[in-house]
């Protein structure tokens, strides 16, 4: 594949925007061979690419994600805050991205306080070898609590629900070229969609999403995360760590999302189709009149 062949990501196109000097293709055009009732032919497709991307605190690896070779920084500081490693960019000392060819490796060093909790909590995901029951923590891990969201005063009209999905379609450049990834907007009434990081990975985009709030000094509790894919409890889990008080889904949510919604106090807004949508927890923040746009 010669470079004329991909698209290059442009988080990822200097050392100095995120550490690779040489950019990896966000998207690459490949061959195929079309089967269509008017018959045979082979044509070109762009397709997403994906990568093995490793996420490492303090040298050890922490998960590896396949995910979209781009917006590492912002990938590497959403997700430590919507995991709950870190509780803000500040505890983030530093950020280094290396390519490793087969894959990127995302070294992240905490400042001293979030090392030693996180260390701590590594300590006890690890569990005592042999035990037969290690198995335990990492369940209460994935079903950790989730931050209220339930003091937000924010309304939407049904009008803002609508809009926020049609502005996030118009913000999603690898979408249109391959039809195969996610996206995840940030909506703020009377500003529209501020913010939107696409991936192959819709939990990936939602990191990204984060990170890039963050690192801009935008707070979630303000505006509405909008999503293009299902809403599954880990999407809660993140909107809610970013204080998000709503979370927009084009797909519909599990029944742990919603669960974990009303838990939280958030309002779940799910199968936007035009003008048409269902509100399956706390419909009071969607008003047809009256206060409106109070964060």
């Amino acid at each position: 594949m010669t470079r004329s062949d991909a698209v290059l990501s442009p988080a990822c196109s200097s050392a100095t925007s995120d550490g690779v000097e040489d950019p990896r293709p966000v998207v690459t055009a490949t061959r195929r061979i079309t089967h269509r009732a008017e018959g045979i032919a082979a044509a070109d497709r762009m397709v997403p690419e994906e990568t093995p991307i490793a996420l490492s605190y303090g040298g050890t690896t922490h998960a590896v994600m396949m995910a979209s070779p781009a917006d590492f920084e912002d990938f590497a500081l959403g997700f430590s805050i919507t995991e709950g490693i870190v509780a803000a960019a500040g505890e983030i000392e530093s950020v280094e991205v290396q390519d490793l060819g087969a894959g990127i490796d995302i070294q992240i060093r905490l400042r001293d306080s979030a090392n030693r909790r996180f260390e701590a909590r590594r300590r006890r995901l690890a569990g005592p070898v042999g035990c037969g029951l290690c198995g335990i923590e990492s369940i209460e891990e994935a079903m950790r609590s989730v931050d209220e969201v339930d003091a937000s005063q924010l309304r939407l009209t049904p009008d803002d629900v609508t809009r926020a999905v049609r502005l996030l379609s118009g913000l999603q450049p690898m979408h249109r070229q391959t039809g195969a990834v996610h996206a995840a907007g940030f909506y703020l009434p009377g500003k529209g969609v501020v913010m939107a990081r696409e991936d192959v990975g819709r939990h990936n985009a939602l990191d990204k999403l984060a990170g890039a709030l963050s690192r801009d000094g935008i707070s979630g509790q303000g505006g509405a995360v909008v999503v293009t894919s299902r809403v599954s409890v880990e999407m809660v889990q993140k909107t809610a760590a970013i204080g998000g008080p709503f979370i927009i889904a084009v797909s519909a949510p599990t029944a742990l999302a919603i669960r974990t919604a009303e838990a939280a106090g958030m309002t779940l807004i799910a199968l936007v189709r035009g003008d048409d949508f269902d509100i399956f927890t706390h419909p009071d923040r969607v008003v047809t009149g009256g206060a409106r746009h109070v964060a």
